[in-house]
């Protein structure tokens, strides 16, 4: 299926305002547990019962995949990935840092984003070929050029199964920026941290995670804005890549090789539960 996605951006909009609608006058609800501190509320299936109903009847030809209830439609190389409240711990104890996340993925590429961000009131848009905008206005990344200067955000830690032996190398990653970087940040949203490495608000954002509902709409409106999104070894980014690192250009070297040293140390490190 041959779909240009800037075509489909005015749906995609209307879509992400049926959520953002709901996310400012619900209140959370009953609250599902999903694993080890995991959890979803009321408002996270609301919200994604409702946009998959109106993406169902605005574009039936058009997989659809959200973070609660997984693929309830197939498509012809084409999805929508839906995060319908991405930072749910932070809604559930009133921090405005959450957001609606809405993504085109065509055979496994992002080609378009929608971000909202309800208490805020600011939404980030962005398509292929077409540019990023933060409200309307063009967005550009940072021109940031040495980590000593820059602000990096970091993806959640790791819970549930095997959390110790995978926050390893988050916890050296965080301990090597700490040594070079001016600040680091955790959000606890992906759909933040991508729309803000966009913006220029932060410089980069390092996450060793790739849920498509999470980073589909981030990573377009990011490299729209002209950050470049890679994978952990420096590969362009993809929703089979492995982790998910947005950057102003000049960044990326240096951040692989901090990265690379990062995951070195942790490999030859003891486990604290041997």
């Amino acid at each position: 299926m041959t779909i240009e996605a800037r075509t489909l951006l005015p749906i995609a909009e209307q879509a992400v305002s049926i959520a953002r609608d709901i996310i400012r006058t619900q209140v959370p609800g009953a609250i599902t547990a999903k694993g080890d501190r995991d959890m979803a509320t009321e408002v996270d299936y609301a919200v994604e019962h409702a946009v998959r109903e109106f993406l169902t009847q605005e574009t039936p030809e058009i997989g659809f995949l959200g973070e609660e209830e997984g693929i309830s439609r197939t498509g012809d190389g084409l999805m929508w990935a839906l995060d319908p409240l991405d930072g749910t711990a932070n809604f559930l104890h009133g921090i405005p840092l959450c957001a609606v996340s809405l993504g085109l993925v065509s055979n496994d590429m992002p080609t378009l984003g929608v971000i909202d961000l309800p208490f805020l009131d600011i939404r980030y848009t962005a398509a292929e070929g077409i540019g990023a905008q933060a409200n309307r206005s063009p967005i550009q990344v940072s021109d940031a050029r040495d980590l000593e200067t820059t602000i990096v955000a970091i993806g959640d830690y790791a819970v549930g199964e095997h959390a110790q032996e995978r926050n390893r190398p988050r916890l050296t990653i965080t301990q090597e920026l700490a040594a070079r970087v001016q600040r680091i940040r955790m959000f606890g949203s992906a759909a933040i941290d991508l729309a803000w490495v966009a913006q220029g608000r932060i410089d980069a954002t390092i996450m060793l995670s790739n849920n498509p509902w999470d980073t589909a709409a981030g990573v377009t409106i990011a490299r729209e804005a002209g950050a470049s999104v890679i994978d952990i070894d420096g590969s362009p980014h993809s929703m089979a890549a492995q982790a998910t690192i947005a950057a102003s250009p000049k960044l990326v070297a240096p951040l692989i090789e901090l990265i690379a040293e990062a995951h070195k140390v942790a490999r030859h490190s003891p486990s604290t539960a041997e």
